[in-house]
């Protein structure tokens, strides 16, 4: 299985601008630029566009966890924030933070503890990313 998309870029950085792509057409030329990554500029980015990659693998595969445990969430919201700091060799992606939130009938701490980490580390996107990546994660009544 393969999966693509596809970036546009004109001019210089700082007052270029670019559209982002994908196959499927969930993405078509949706805009970024130096001031929707930097500030706050009305657009995508690429830290964005991670972090929405997370959040759903994560989802997906914590649904997987769950199921082998013999548990179906009725919902899950994740969200991550993914961190773009500036250090000695340039830009980098420091940190994904898994913000989870779950309503999941007959779940006890201990099973949902289990499957949320396990889906953490199992998660392809978890397994691409090389920074840190942590979570926190509440078991809702």
């Amino acid at each position: 299985m393969k999966r693509s998309a596809s970036a546009v870029w004109q001019g210089d950085l700082k007052n270029g601008k670019g559209s982002i792509s994908s196959d499927s057409g969930a993405l078509k030329d949706t805009q970024y630029s130096f001031s929707t990554r930097f500030e706050n500029g009305v657009g995508t980015n690429p830290e964005e566009l991670i972090a929405a990659a997370h959040a759903g693998c994560f989802a997906m595969a914590f649904s997987a966890q769950l199921a082998g445990a013999g548990l179906t969430a009725e919902r899950i919201d994740a969200k991550a924030t993914v961190t773009l700091d500036k250090g000695e060799g340039g830009w980098v992606v420091t940190e994904s933070h898994l913000e989870v939130k779950a309503k999941i009938p007959g779940a006890d701490q201990a099973a949902f503890e289990k499957a949320a980490n396990d889906a953490k580390a199992g998660c392809p996107i978890s397994k691409l990313l090389k920074a840190t990546i942590t979570m926190t994660a509440s078991l809702e009544p």
